[in-house]
């Protein structure tokens, strides 16, 4: 599955950039996270917990950053693995300078194999789509704590852009494993987040 989308933040370029390559501030945006180690300034673990009809998936993601052109273009590569599921995820994004703030176009392409991937996209693209902008909504929130340190979350969001777009892939045929469905790595709405919140670490 191929999603993409565009929006715009009324920061600077370098601002929204320095979000994106932080990976406590990334954290914060990801529903489901128990902990996030930064193995160096390109590779990254996550573990989350990602609810999923009526149980929660546990799974192990890896990122690493392939590539990057500050402060405009970074492409990421997210392998992850869990009972039942291995999640493969491509995701670029690119900034430019719009009038006093910052439009960004990103994309991600998502496969997973196992059961998981077998739900069917029909069941599986209502996800993506919310968890697409719960992670966007929780973006604008850190940019805006990047660009003025003394905001604080009102919890009125704004409207920063239209809904992410999506490729579907045709369903598959009857008595496939539809194990190249993708799904988004992210959780369903009714996710609540840890009370304590995600823990950041640096390995040596």
């Amino acid at each position: 599955m191929k999603v993409a989308g565009e929006r715009s933040f009324e920061a600077s370029r370098e601002a929204v950039w320095r979000v994106l390559n932080d990976p406590a501030a990334m954290a914060a945006t990801m529903p489901g996270v128990e902990s996030f180690d930064v193995q160096d300034d390109r590779h990254w673990r996550a573990n989350v917990k990602i609810p999923l009809g009526l149980g929660a998936l546990g799974m192990t993601m890896n990122m690493e950053k392939t590539e990057e052109r500050e402060p405009e273009f970074a492409r990421l590569a997210i392998k992850g693995n869990g009972v039942g599921a291995i999640l493969s995820m491509i995701t670029a994004f690119n900034l430019s300078e719009a009038g006093n703030g910052t439009a960004m176009a990103w994309e991600a392409e998502v496969r997973i194999a196992g059961p998981v991937g077998s739900m069917g996209q029909r069941v599986l693209q209502p996800i993506v789509n919310q968890q697409v902008q719960h992670v966007l909504s929780a973006l604008d929130e850190q940019v805006r704590q990047a660009a003025d340190p003394s905001a604080t979350d009102t919890g009125d969001l704004d409207d920063y852009g239209e809904p992410a777009e999506s490729s579907p892939e045709p369903e598959p045929e009857t008595g496939t494993s539809g194990a190249d469905e993708g799904v988004s790595p992210l959780a369903p709405e009714t996710y609540e987040p840890e009370p304590e919140g995600p823990t950041t670490s640096t390995e040596d």
